[in-house]
């Protein structure tokens, strides 16, 4: 088991390395200089090059990257060009708003996709099944942004249940951050648990044909007990890939979401860093949140190990 966990860890480590590097040289390489962008295209020469020089652009890019992955190393993420502050600073307050909303999201998406894809393989072929396949077809057909825009309609304009957008803050207490929050998670989640629940039926009815599944039915076991006690947990290997690529996407690719309904979070601020050239605030998030999703896949990994014993008997 330890050999397996130090494998993993290892492919963790050079994955960040590789990652760090195509960050920095791609974003680098995009067209735009930040100095002259900041300053406006009337701007004198010697005053871009002042300012270049302030904001350390006039160094080689190696030595720039070097710096770079020193400073997320010790947690240092650098100053934002546009707004002069720290970006750990930054990220800190987006984070507050995009973690517990994935977080929010993946658990609704959970307890919807876990119960649908089980009763749909347990229904295989009869009008339960196909209610709920056509249910995820939907789901997995329309982009969440239409959800958001229906969700918005529906109960903030038309019942006025919850706000139109905004986050008012965890300071108010939780109830009503958690509240602010409930649309834009529930917008993430039906697609995401369209596609759970899909992948949960699919490794259900592969787990329901294998033999150790006939061997138990013929022990005695009623069809409710052989599912729930041998089918359910061996076909949480392939569901459990889907969570960890589900969470990642979800802390990562909700900046649509944010947009819709004007939340605080990282992915709105990387889309405010890409439109005024920020670079290095861009570099630093996108870089946290391939963090993320390594770390992510790494626990998965794990959990593989905890769930399926044949992975710790090879190590």
């Amino acid at each position: 088991m330890l050999n397996y966990i130090f494998k993993r860890f290892l492919s963790l480590i050079v994955s960040l390395a590789v990652a760090s590097l195509v960050i920095f040289f791609v974003i680098e390489v995009a067209p735009g200089d930040p100095a002259q962008f900041m300053l406006g295209i009337n701007a004198q020469p010697d005053t871009v090059a002042a300012l270049r020089s302030e904001l350390g652009l006039d160094v080689p890019k190696w030595q720039r990257y070097l710096g770079w992955v020193g400073g997320l190393v010790t947690g240092d993420f650098g100053t934002s060009y546009t707004y002069r502050t720290p970006i750990s600073t930054m990220i800190a307050d987006r984070l507050w708003v995009s973690l517990p909303l994935a977080i929010y999201a993946l658990t609704l998406s959970t307890v919807i996709a876990f119960p649908a894809g089980i009763y749909a393989a347990a229904r295989r072929g009869k009008g339960g099944d196909m209610a709920v396949m056509g249910a995820t077809q939907l789901g997995v057909a329309v982009p969440n942004f239409w959800f958001a825009m229906m969700m918005v309609l529906i109960f903030a304009i038309n019942l006025r249940w919850f706000s139109a957008g905004g986050f008012a803050g965890w300071d108010k207490g939780l109830w009503t951050g958690i509240h602010s929050l409930t649309l834009p998670a529930v917008s993430l989640a039906l697609p995401q648990a369209a596609i759970l629940a899909r992948v949960m039926r699919s490794a259900l009815l592969d787990i329901l044909g294998e033999d150790f599944m006939r061997t138990a039915r013929a022990k005695g076991l009623t069809r409710r007990q052989a599912l729930w006690r041998h089918g359910v947990r061996n076909a949480l290997i392939p569901v459990l890939t889907i969570i960890g690529l589900q969470f990642s996407f979800l802390l990562a690719g909700s900046i649509i979401i944010e947009q819709v309904f004007y939340l605080p979070g990282l992915g709105r601020l990387v889309f405010q860093a890409i439109s005024s050239r920020d670079l290095i605030v861009v570099e630093s998030v996108v870089m946290l949140l391939v963090f993320a999703v390594i770390t992510v896949n790494f626990l998965v990994d794990l959990a593989y190990a905890a769930v399926d014993p044949r992975l710790r008997s090879r190590t």
